[in-house]
């Protein structure tokens, strides 16, 4: 197991532009019951999940980065041009390489380095931590931070413990310098690789290393079998909600802690939208009550690293967050891994 955990006393980095796109197909809690051996009613009391959205056959993890990214540097009064960086949060790449950053790179028409992360459902956590590093380093000016996933096309569409939860989006942010006291304040990241075996999709290689296939179960979800043959998400239902419990609000108050900020003076907890339970869970270990916890779940499944820069965007359009609120985001997922910042909005 091993955490990062830091303030960023110094140059202020931080979000100034937000962006989100989501496919138009909606599949729903009742479309899955044609499906697989499920109803409403079992999804909805417990996920909290009533529909989400799938991407169409043309549609790409870099098609979802761009109208994403474009609209958040809209939303910043910026152009390509002003990018220095990209940083592409993704568990679902178009391809092993060339990276989704690059080809993101190459549809906004900037010039600027590019490259993805991985940290699964932690990944823009991760990414926009790595963002503030370049900004307030003086490295960038501003840099471009995407979580995008389909994660429709790795999902079992047979399997009814799985393919309830997640959906297709992607979610952008800008950051750049913002004035001092403003911005990320502190952060937590952690990571406990012996948990990996808990959430995993294999790649089509998979076989070559492993020699084995990746199914559920109650011993973890590497078991013996032949080639892998497809990408399917496997998990262990049960051990990953227990970690998500523990890790989320842990996470959280860690990152206050360094920065200084007590739990009361949270103005929005903006968690990864991974499981209504769960989030009602970290809340509860933060002593936040629900007016100040921000759930879209339910309109968009489990959509990984677009969930958090989703759900900001949407909060902060709703007018959830204003300029000088304390916003906290926190997320966890596969490696195992989490992450959470402690912001103050510009």
């Amino acid at each position: 197991m091993g955490d990062v955990i830091g303030t960023t006393a110094g140059n202020a980095a931080g979000i100034v532009g937000l962006g989100f796109y989501v496919p138009k197909r909606v599949l729903t809690n009742f479309d899955l019951e044609k499906m697989v051996d499920t109803s409403d009613e079992w999804i909805r009391s417990r996920t909290g999940i009533s529909e989400r959205h799938i991407v169409a056959d043309d549609e790409t993890t870099a098609d979802l980065a761009e109208k994403a990214a474009r609209r958040a540097l809209e939303d910043a009064g910026l152009t390509p041009d002003d990018i220095q960086l990209i940083i592409v949060a993704t568990a679902t790449p178009d391809y092993f390489f060339p990276s989704t950053a690059a080809l993101l790179q190459d549809k906004l028409k900037c010039s600027c380095a590019a490259f993805d992360l991985e940290a699964a459902c932690s990944g823009f956590v991760y990414a926009l931590v790595t963002a503030q590093q370049f900004v307030a380093s003086g490295a960038a000016q501003h840099v471009l931070v995407v979580g995008a996933e389909v994660m429709s096309r790795v999902t079992d569409w047979t399997d009814r413990n799985t393919c309830v939860l997640f959906g297709d989006g992607a979610g952008a942010a800008v950051v750049s310098r913002v004035p001092d006291g403003h911005g990320v304040l502190a952060f937590d990241l952690g990571s406990d690789g012996s948990g990996g075996n808990l959430l995993a999709a294999p790649t089509s290689a998979s076989h070559l290393f492993l020699g084995t296939t990746f199914t559920a179960g109650k011993s973890g979800i590497a078991q013996p079998g032949g080639p892998v043959s497809k990408s399917y998400i496997a998990m262990d239902g049960k051990e990953v909600y227990r970690f998500a419990v523990n890790v989320m609000g842990m996470s959280a108050l860690r990152a206050l802690e360094r920065g200084g900020i007590p739990p009361e003076k949270i103005d929005l907890f903006v968690p990864h939208q991974a499981n209504v339970r769960i989030i009602d869970a970290a809340a509860r270990r933060l002593g936040v009550g629900p007016e100040k916890v921000f759930v879209n779940v339910g309109k968009y499944g489990n959509t990984s690293a677009a969930s958090i820069p989703i759900a900001l965007c949407e909060a902060r359009d709703e007018g959830r967050i204003k300029a000088g609120d304390y916003v906290v985001i926190v997320g966890f997922g596969a490696g195992l891994t989490w992450g959470s910042c402690a912001m103050r909005w510009v």
